[in-house]
């Protein structure tokens, strides 16, 4: 058997390996190692597995990861995302629609510290939800604007889909956070511009709260429990942009900022929260290693059994143009969200993609926010779009999938919108890059 038919065979084997439910890391590495084995010799293949995972995580660029989780993973415990929200909601809770203005801009906010969609959504699932609820708003939309606004944390910076992504394509980590800054500020004002049309023209999606306005003193001293939030944003992004430091740094600047926080807001509790914390952060960490060292020692066997040029040439053939290319690639993650978490569609897709993106020269840096923009679409696009699985958990049984379904295609509307301007306006993504100082 020649090399790249077995190459072929591996790819068919893995999406049947990720059927079965086998850990998409554990399959790649499975598989890749097998290819190599067979198709190059033991040497080759055991020469690989000795010398690539341990590039991978001793690699000191890739420390922004763990670090940029543990930042995450601290912000949750130290009650950052109940602040947000109840600032969000002193300031818009007299607006119609408040409570829904109020779960997109916490969002977008907690986003900016967080880094995973799925914790996003689930967080304010159980905070924002009953008072939806309480206040007589649409089942429908309150769900749907939660699993939607959840998706902010794979664009805007510190994005751990951004990492992922530099990471496999060996692009500047740096510049990929700064790229998605604009487009993520961009989603969050097409989301409160676009809840606004639908609760204008249809009232009784979010009735008018009778409570009396907050007093103004309630709302600066609501304004206050997100100070220190707003400054280690300001820290970490705005070190990123004028280059005091690298995103390694960045990462451990936030780390230490959100340990902070969260110390000073739990000092009268045992250290219990910080253990767990840590815990916690190893494990999402080492996940993303996992699938990250399969995959890139599958993306290996691809690569010298020519699975790669073929599917360039593939491409080439049938969408020689970066147009045809977009359209493919739009509708191949669209599909694949609906089987794969965000990590796993990076790992598995990008060793075929990216070749194919150098080769139809399309700007690396622009093309990796588009492709974060569909993953984020694909997170909330039903049957089986992640986001919504997260957050018809965590109501307990308070709605239906349905429900989901109907409140979050509005949302879905607007991301396309978004998608649309991000593609005939390269500029939203790249300028701020440019501008960086190295």
């Amino acid at each position: 058997m020649d090399s790249l038919t077995l190459g072929y065979i591996c790819v068919g084997l893995l999406f049947g390996f990720l059927a079965l439910g086998v850990p998409v890391g554990v399959a790649m590495g499975i598989l890749g190692v097998g290819g190599m084995y067979f198709g190059f010799g033991e040497a080759f293949a055991f020469g690989q597995l000795r010398t690539l995972p341990f590039a991978v995580v001793s690699n000191y660029a890739f420390a922004v990861l763990p670090l940029f989780v543990l930042m995450g993973v601290l912000a949750e415990a130290a009650g950052i995302t109940a602040q947000l929200f109840h600032a969000a909601d002193m300031w818009m809770r007299r607006m119609r629609g408040g409570l829904y203005q109020a779960v997109i801009v916490g969002s977008a906010l907690f986003a900016a510290i967080s880094g995973s969609t799925i914790v996003n959504a689930v967080v304010f699932t159980r905070i924002a939800f009953p008072e939806m609820m309480k206040y007589g708003y649409s089942r429908s939309l309150s769900i749907g604007s939660i699993a939607a606004a959840g998706s902010f944390a794979a664009m805007i910076p510190p994005s751990i889909t951004m990492v992922i992504y530099a990471i496999i394509t060996e692009q500047s980590v740096g510049q990929l956070l700064i790229a998605g800054f604009l487009p993520g500020l961009l989603t969050a004002v097409v989301y409160l511009g676009g809840v606004w049309v639908l609760v204008t023209l249809k009232p009784s999606l979010a009735p008018m709260i009778g409570d009396a306005p907050p007093p103004r003193r309630e709302k600066l001293l609501a304004l206050r429990g997100v100070t220190p939030v707003a400054a280690l944003i300001l820290l970490v992004l705005g070190g990123l942009y004028f280059g005091f430091f690298p995103p390694s740094a960045a990462g451990a600047v936030g780390a230490a900022g959100a340990f902070c926080i969260a110390v000073s807001r739990r000092y009268r509790d045992r250290l219990g929260w910080l253990g767990e914390a840590l815990r916690d952060a190893a494990a999402i960490s080492s996940i993303i290693f996992i699938i990250l060292i399969g995959g890139l020692v599958f993306s290996r066997m691809l690569v010298v059994s020519g699975v790669i040029d073929g599917f360039v040439d593939l491409v080439n053939t049938f969408a020689g143009s970066p147009v045809k290319f977009l359209i493919f690639v739009s509708i191949m993650y669209l599909a694949l969200g609906c089987f794969l978490d965000t990590t796993s569609m990076l790992v598995v897709t990008l060793p075929f993609v990216f070749p194919a993106v150098v080769e139809l020269g399309i700007d690396p840096i622009w093309f990796g926010i588009v492709l974060v923009k569909l993953i984020e679409i694909s997170v909330i696009t039903p049957p089986v779009g992640i986001n919504l699985f997260a957050v018809l958990g965590a109501v307990s049984g308070q709605a239906k999938f349905s429900h989901v379904v109907r409140g979050v295609l509005p949302f879905l509307a607007m991301e396309l919108c978004v998608l649309a301007l991000l593609i005939a306006f390269p500029a939203i993504a790249t300028w701020l890059p440019q501008q960086m100082i190295q």
